[in-house]
């Protein structure tokens, strides 16, 4: 029932929202060099990879220049990267993810596989789900939390899923 809901939802989502995905994609262009889309490694269920798909917001090798988190005011972030994360644009591409059946809507946050090689074996639980564009930790206040902590919230989400909960999220 869950992947049926994804597939209709990320269907319909892309069908009306394709115009703005292709003023974002033109406006990241023309306001820095580099590709519209940036792909990153993410673990997914069961621990497996995939490449996570979002609008650059950042100068191009921006994971090379500088590692992986962002401070305010980072000068990586170019000026339309400012306000497609404020916006939660850049999220618009992972609706692909979610087609290809790597991610979900809702469900925990894809981790770096670098933070996952560190889990502790119970923070492996959240890992028993697809992992979503939001979750539960994000709508509850909690997304100024880095993502390795929020293992509990994740839990909390898995433990008490059901697709109302979803639509609530």
């Amino acid at each position: 029932m869950k992947r049926v809901f994804d597939i209709a939802v990320a269907l319909i989502a892309l069908a009306v929202l394709w115009p703005l995905l292709l003023v974002v994609a033109l406006a990241i262009r023309l306001d820095s060099p580099g590709p519209a889309l940036f792909r990153q490694t993410r673990v997914g269920m069961e621990g497996r990879p995939f490449p996570m798909l979002k609008f650059r917001s950042m100068v191009v090798d921006a994971e090379r220049v500088g590692g992986y988190s962002t401070a305010v005011g980072d000068p990586r972030i170019t000026r339309m990267g400012h306000f497609i994360r404020r916006t939660s644009l850049d999220e618009l591409p992972q609706l692909f993810n979610v087609l290809r059946g790597e991610m979900s809507l809702v469900g925990p946050r894809p981790e770096l596989p670098h933070l996952v090689a560190q889990y502790e074996p119970w923070q492996w639980k959240r890992l028993v789900v697809p992992p979503g564009i939001t979750g539960w930790w994000q709508v509850n206040g909690r997304s100024d939390k880095p993502m390795h902590l929020h293992t509990e919230e994740d839990l909390y989400y898995i433990q008490n899923y059901s697709i109302w909960l979803d639509i609530h999220i």
